[in-house]
């Protein structure tokens, strides 16, 4: 038996459970929460420091020690994460239940309840599989200027060591593209290795300001990519990709054509851009929010422009204008559109109704819509939840328990799903969610989460 499933590993966390709820427990009640290798959420109240000192790690020892012993488990197991439900009786017999894992669930992010579901192996949402858009007319901005941004860089950073061409080729043929031109005058200036500094943190600094952003070195570039911005279904399949006519950058999510060269000092990349938008220039320099799953601004039109002029302070995205086509991403709410009518027109992708306290919505504006991919409600809010099997073409489904039994029952669930997700809030029980989670796995016959009992005694309370 691996630690993870022995009692034992779980007894100190179940005795702080067991003593910071004790009138749940008293009343037949269960607690829920979640472990991961790296985080964790579970219901124990922390106590409040002192007048006038902070929190120590020694007001929470006692949790952080009992924590550890179960993520020491799922280390030796090779687990991310797992969620549990306890039940301790007042003799102190307790039962508890691990839920998980599951290679087609994704993380749920602190919460008990399981994450999204993957209900075709290897699956991305629509906007992870977009490739840049040609733009046949895109040529490099007229601020390049070779030499001055050469003789700039070698004016502000006098003696930093250059990349030979040899180790400007080796680049190239790591990341499989071509360096732009600027990129190359760059890196035949300085390097910007570490070990060229000799430990000189000012000098570090001078070569960031010479720049404009701290840079990576010759080593470190790297496409920005798909796959170099992940995100959770549950979050990624509510995007979309935009690109407006007038768009200087396009709306992706990353580009073979993103080679990102440096930081912000804040963990937003910047990155040269040789794939722009309708209304951009090649080698244009961009930055990608560490904050946002899509898309990039503009900073600079060239290397040179950033390096002559520094960043902008603001990057320059263009907003939409009230004249132009609606948005292909909506929000229904007492605080947003207040109807699906409002909502539907062709381009819409992803329809999205929340928190609403008035009659519930027919879904028949939306029905037949032609890229209509994502669809999430909240409880009480769709009057007929069957209409939700008229949504052809719909990728993602996110739904609460009880429209989901009903397309259960009805044997109504879209088989086009790539990806479901279950609408479980507040102090709902995690094991019926997960029950319904797996008979929505099992129509994809896809691996189901697994559910785990351990019974112990802790004895009568002290």
């Amino acid at each position: 038996m691996s630690p993870l499933h022995d009692f034992a590993t779980w007894e100190p966390l179940v005795r702080l459970l067991r003593a910071d709820k004790a009138e749940a427990f008293a009343a037949g009640g269960q607690v829920a929460g979640q472990i991961s290798q790296g985080a964790w959420s579970v219901p124990l109240r922390r106590p409040a420091p002192q007048p006038g000192r902070a929190a120590q790690v020694e007001d929470m020892q006692a949790e952080f020690d009992a924590v550890r012993r179960v993520q020491g488990a799922l280390v030796d197991l090779g687990v991310e994460g797992v969620s549990f439900t306890v039940k301790i009786e007042p003799t102190g017999r307790t039962v508890l239940r691990l839920l998980g894992p599951s290679p087609a669930v994704e993380d749920s992010i602190g919460s008990a309840h399981p994450g999204s579901l993957v209900l075709v192996e290897g699956a991305l949402p629509e906007p992870w599989r977009r490739l840049p858009e040609p733009v046949p007319g895109a040529v490099p901005a007229p601020t390049v200027d070779l030499a001055l941004l050469e003789r700039t860089l070698r004016e502000r950073i006098p003696g930093a060591i250059g990349a030979t061409a040899e180790e400007i080729a080796a680049a190239e043929a790591r990341l499989g593209v071509a360096l732009p031109d600027e990129l190359k005058v760059l890196y035949r200036v300085t390097r910007a290795r570490w070990e060229d500094w000799d430990g000189d943190y000012e000098a570090a600094e001078r070569e960031g300001m010479a720049v404009g952003c701290e840079l990576f070195s010759l080593d470190d570039l790297y496409i920005a990519d798909v796959p170099s911005r992940p995100s959770l279904w549950r979050f990624a399949a509510k995007e979309a990709v935009v690109t407006p006519p007038a768009a200087a950058v396009q709306g992706l999510v990353g580009s073979p054509g993103w080679i990102a060269f440096g930081d912000n000092g804040g963990g937003d990349r910047l990155a040269v851009d040789l794939t722009p938008g309708p209304r951009g220039h090649v080698g244009q320099i961009i930055i990608l929010s560490h904050e946002e799953n899509i898309g990039a601004g503009l900073v600079a039109d060239s290397l040179t422009d950033l390096v002559l002029h520094g960043p902008d302070a603001r990057p320059r995205r263009r907003r939409p204008r009230g004249d132009e086509e609606p948005s292909a991403v909506a929000w229904v709410h007492h605080k947003s559109l207040r109807s699906i009518e409002a909502a539907a027109h062709p381009g819409l992708e992803v329809l999205n109704i929340g928190v609403w306290d008035e009659e519930p919505f027919s879904l028949a504006p939306v029905i037949g819509l032609p890229r209509l991919r994502t669809f999430t409600a909240y409880p009480g809010t769709v009057a007929d939840p069957l209409e939700i099997a008229r949504l052809s073409g719909l990728e993602y489904l996110e739904l609460p328990p009880e429209y989901w039994r009903v397309l259960l029952d009805a044997g109504a669930v879209p088989r086009s799903l790539l990806a479901a997700g279950i609408e479980a809030r507040g102090d709902r029980s995690p094991l019926p969610v997960v029950d319904l989670a797996n008979e929505i796995l099992a129509l994809w016959n896809r691996p189901p989460i697994t559910r785990t009992r351990l019974e112990g005694d802790l004895g009568p309370r002290p």
